[in-house]
């Protein structure tokens, strides 16, 4: 038998290079002659701009150039929505007004980065502040209007409508309902935003170097911007470290660097302070939902209806409009719900732009229902879990949702049961109980979730180099999930290859032709189908060279541990010897192009649904309202597994962040607009001592919409962490509902 790589629990490939400090981020990027580049930002959410006295940043030593928007053509940060939308689009510069406290009015280009924040001091703003709305309901009020010449402030309204709902709130034996706040979050990646651009005169192109998901996007973008052809840009991603969605938007400092690079002729280079990200980068969630729930006596659910109104900020980047219709698409969830009505109102409000973060618009749509059912299971006095599996979806697959969605395949109760199993959930009853006896406010959260992953379609291609070294390409891109070590498994598996010997390369436009980044959990379903339809072309090729090495039929190739053999037979050649000849021409098969490689797109033609059932144990002291979070287990569906130890640490990622929002993380702004939340002093977020290490299982549901039969696995922990945290916390205190995040204070409160 040969080695076998898909499944197994490998270490990651890139970890050596980026462990011993050999990375290299875009902070570490050098070109000689580079311009720095600095952002003045608005102090005030909404302003008029009367005038921007520069004369004395220019004295400055090392100061370059100092830019406002009359300086610089009118450009824009690329946004998109639905036809019917209204859209916005972020100026590089802001014109005439400012609309969100953090928008860039000047730029300062220095010699080195520390003039050029020097010269941001010295410049000098005539604001004319004017009224701001910062909250999502009364922006839907229309009385201040961020944008004047729209008349409203609502950018996007669909209703979407299924089922008989008069009939089954009408024969309801309970309805139970609230208002469900989604806060702001700050996606708050461990390497904050940066660009640099350089103009080649001689070749007449420019290459943007950028912390991007999204390389080929950008390279679009800019092209079209400036005017230029894609194939005079260039876009490469170097090491990105960290980016949950927020980093898929084309932002209006890559178009303002893009654009003063080519018009210098010099190298420009910016990078994002700490207290600019919070500022600067897209804030996710921001929702607020208004839903009810009618159950009969059993608890089944008979109907859903409500309203969601979902805060944009004050712009429209690439990402924004497309969270809420994703909450209303997956409102239904896990369960076989007969009829659903749901409003959505996109609204813009002053304050910074909101977009995709990590599960955008599923996390959402999750906690709603999830903290619906407990309200449900409270009301009828039944257990939480009991009253998940009475309504649970039992199939056929694939299945299609009142809301649009198509369910490729799953097996929902069964991830509960599993989960009640392994978690000893009748245990943990008994365990609360005792608790409670003793004066202890111990709870238990459950969350049944199911998500959308993957979209469109991307290339990959496989090389086997002359020494029988082998090169991977794909048009995804990577920022710190350990893709490239699931693409060399896919690839070794398939072709025989040592493991250590392959090399990955992505997020480089002049390398690879096209790709659609990494977004979403497709990188695996979409990416990983691409190289696995590429290695095939290298395997055919393989099994050819092979037969006629061997004269024997193709059809009786094999791959064992000898390297390439007939089967049933102990005739074998190694894949050195394979290699040597498919580069030497006289030895090949009559008619073989020499070489080895192959290049194939995958289109993904339906989205896959993981999906899964999150326990949460928490305990809360009543003296100080503090959660501590005693025990996490989850049961996820993804589908085959390439890399368990790839998928355990997404899972454990996307629950820190999960728990994060439940207990400690929001943006906020006072009524004015202000940011009162801009750094980690005032930004609370979770620690590794007060996270739970997730004890993770799974079951195996194969997804009919790809050749590796597997699902996203990226955003599961974001979705089900969450709304298990809160209903545990809630069970504790024996309360209805509080809004998130549930701080000490606010806990403390409610005990009070």
């Amino acid at each position: 038998m040969a080695e076998t790589y898909i499944g197994k629990p490998l270490k990651r490939l890139e970890d050596p290079k980026l462990l011993s400090g050999h990375g290299a981020y875009l902070e570490d990027l050098t070109q000689p002659g580079t311009l720095h580049l600095a952002l003045l930002r608005s102090p005030y959410a909404h302003a008029k701009i009367n005038s921007v006295e520069t004369s004395e940043a220019l004295r400055i030593p090392g100061v370059v150039r100092v830019l406002t928007s009359s300086d610089v053509p009118e450009l824009l940060a690329p946004g998109e929505g639905p036809g019917e939308s209204k859209v916005v689009q972020h100026p590089v510069l802001a014109r005439e007004r400012v609309r969100y406290a953090g928008e860039p009015v000047a730029a300062v280009l220095a010699t080195s980065a520390q003039a050029a924040e020097d010269a941001l001091l010295a410049l000098s703003v005539d604001y004319e502040p004017l009224g701001a709305v910062v909250n999502p309901l009364e922006a839907l009020e229309n009385r201040l209007l961020v944008h004047p010449d729209l008349q409203t402030n609502t950018s996007f309204y669909r209703k979407t409508s299924a089922g008989n709902l008069e009939e089954a709130f009408s024969k309801a034996h309970k309805v139970v309902g609230a208002r469900l706040v989604q806060q702001r979050v700050a996606p708050a990646a461990m390497e904050p935003r940066g660009v640099m651009a350089a103009w080649d005169g001689m070749q007449g192109s420019l290459s943007v170097w950028s912390s991007t998901q999204m390389p080929h996007d950008l390279r679009t973008c800019v092209a079209e911007a400036l005017g230029l052809a894609e194939n005079q840009v260039r876009a490469i991603t170097p090491d990105v470290g960290g980016a949950f969605g927020a980093k898929i938007n084309i932002y209006p400092e890559e178009i303002l660097v893009a654009h003063l690079a080519r018009s210098l002729g010099q190298p420009v280079k910016w990078v994002e302070r700490r207290s600019e990200s919070f500022l600067a980068t897209i804030h996710g969630r921001a929702q607020v939902a208004d839903l009810e729930m009618a159950l009969d006596a059993d608890g089944k659910i008979l109907g859903l209806r409500g309203r969601v109104v979902a805060d944009l900020g004050a712009y429209i980047l690439t990402t924004t409009l497309g969270n809420a219709p994703g909450t209303i698409l997956m409102l239904q969830g896990p369960y076989a719900i007969p009829a659903i009505e749901a409003e959505l109102f996109s609204v813009y409000t002053n304050a910074t732009p909101t977009g995709a973060y990590r599960g955008a618009g599923r996390p959402e749509a999750t906690y709603y229902l999830e903290r619906l059912m407990d309200m449900a299971a409270r009301e009828l006095n039944l257990d939480p879990a009991e009253i998940r599996l009475r309504n649970l979806i039992q199939g056929p697959f694939p299945y299609k949702t009142l809301t649009g969605a198509k369910y490729d395949s799953g097996a929902y109760p069964q991830a509960l049961e599993k989960l009640l199993e392994v978690a000893d959930y009748k245990a943990l009853r008994q365990e609360q109980v005792t608790a409670r006896a003793r004066g202890r406010l111990v709870g238990i959260g459950l969350c049944s979730y199911v998500e959308i992953t993957g979209y469109g379609w991307d290339s990959g291609g496989v090389r086997i180099n002359a020494d029988g070294s082998a090169t991977i390409f794909s048009g995804t891109s990577p920022h710190g999930q350990g893709t490239g070590t699931g693409f060399a498994q896919i690839v070794a598996e398939r072709l025989g290859l040592e493991l250590n010997r392959i090399q990955v390369v992505q997020g480089d436009t002049l390398a690879i032709p096209y790709g659609m980044g990494t977004a979403g959990s497709r990188t695996l379903s979409v990416g990983g189908s691409a190289i696995l339809k590429a290695s095939d072309i290298v395997r055919d090729k393989i099994v050819k060279i092979a037969a006629h090495l061997l004269e024997a039929a193709p059809e009786d190739i094999e791959l064992n541990n000898q390297g390439w053999g007939v089967r049933g037979t102990d005739k074998a050649i190694p894949m050195t010897q394979i290699v040597s000849t498919a580069f030497s021409h006289r030895k090949l098969p009559p008619g073989m192009d020499p070489g080895l490689e192959g290049h194939a797109t995958f289109s993904l033609k339906d989205a896959n649904y993981p999906f899964g059932t999150h326990l949460a144990m928490v305990e809360v002291d009543r003296e100080t309202g503090t959660v501590r979070v005693l025990k996490y287990v989850s049961v996820d569906d993804t589908g085959p597994i390439v890399n368990p130890l790839l998928a355990r640490g997404q899972v454990q990622g996307g629950v820190t962040q999960g728990i994060g929002q439940a207990l400690w993380e929001g943006v906020i702004y006072d009524p004015e607009g202000q940011m009162l939340s801009g750094n980690f002093l005032e930004y609370n977020f979770p620690k590794a001592l007060e996270v739970p290490w997730a004890q993770w299982n799974r079951t195996e549901t194969v997804s009919p919409t790809n050749p590796l039969g597997v699902k996203g696995i990226g955003e599961a922990g974001a979705i089900g962490g969450t709304p298990a945290v809160v209903n545990a916390v809630l069970d504790a205190l024996g309360l209805a509902h509080l809004d998130i995040p549930l701080t000490p204070e606010k806990v403390w409160r409610a005990i009070k």
